[in-house]
């Protein structure tokens, strides 16, 4: 079992992962332009994630993507599934070809991310909340079975208004899962207005260390950094959580921080111009 890219050195690849998430945004822009669905901005927001998971840090191999040591990576923010999909296919789980079929009637690939039939997807996901509970009973699982694989969850903060979350950080910690990592996308924004505003969450970072887990605050767009704290093998009994600061909508200059991006689909001259800013950088 090894990592897809970077395999000899997570500090020299920098360049490729920035390059991988980079395909990542402009293949969730044609999958959602081209089948009518929306959620880019949640999208865009963990692609520099995405990026770092698939490209260097799990440990998976994409022609046995059910290989029982395999590591396991959830995303339980289900809406942002296309971005899983484009770093699957560019990983080479699946054919780039399937992407174009997103959304669209009969296709494997749909809105909220789905196991099946898609290769290295191990959840389907959407109803927010239930990615964390069940990837605990994975770790516990694994735990108990002395497995060497690492489950890694994606939530989004404004799922962690969703008490189960909590349930299963109670239940983590408490079972000293130290093979579960959590990755936050707090990126400040959910479906109609910002998370301060509907539910606030801080001090954000206290209450996951409140409820027995060791935590880091990073960037969630720096790759290198994501890759060092990933990657790092200091840690102790506890689960992990990684609160990665982020911009919903990253790399369209327009789509940054705008709610309006949750559910909208760019198309024409608003498609055009993203495009530009995606090949351009």
């Amino acid at each position: 079992m090894k990592r897809v890219l970077c395999e000899d050195s997570l500090r020299d690849c920098d360049a490729e992962l920035r390059d991988l998430a980079r395909r990542i945004r402009i293949d969730v822009l044609n999958m959602t332009s081209a089948g009518g669905s929306s959620h880019i901005g949640a999208a865009f927001s963990i692609a520099d994630m995405l990026a770092v998971l698939y490209g260097s840090v799990l440990k998976i191999d994409r022609k046995y993507p059910d290989a029982p040591d395999r590591d396991r990576l959830i995303l339980s923010k289900g809406h942002a599934g296309a971005a899983v999909y484009a770093a699957l296919a560019e990983t080479g789980f699946f054919p780039t070809e399937w992407l174009s079929s997103h959304y669209q009637n009969g296709s494997r690939l749909s809105g909220h991310v789905s196991h099946k039939g898609v290769p290295g997807v191990e959840l389907s996901t959407g109803s927010l909340g239930h990615g964390l509970p069940v990837a605990t009973g994975i770790a516990f699982a694994g735990l108990r079975r002395k497995a060497s694989y690492q489950v890694y969850v994606i939530l989004g903060d404004g799922e962690c208004d969703e008490g189960a979350n909590w349930e299963a950080a109670l239940f983590a910690a408490h079972h000293s899962l130290r093979n579960l990592t959590v990755m936050i996308d707090y990126n400040k924004l959910q479906s109609l207005g910002a998370v301060a505003e509907t539910l606030g969450l801080e001090p954000f970072a206290s209450k996951w260390r409140s409820f027995g887990w060791s935590v880091d605050e990073v960037n969630g767009h720096d790759v290198s950094l994501l890759a060092q704290v990933l990657s790092r093998q200091d840690r102790g009994p506890a689960p992990r959580c990684i609160i990665c600061d982020t911009v919903k909508g990253k790399g369209v200059s327009f789509m940054e921080n705008s709610v309006l991006w949750h559910y909208r689909t760019a198309r024409g001259a608003e498609y055009e111009a993203a495009l530009n800013e995606l090949t351009a950088a």
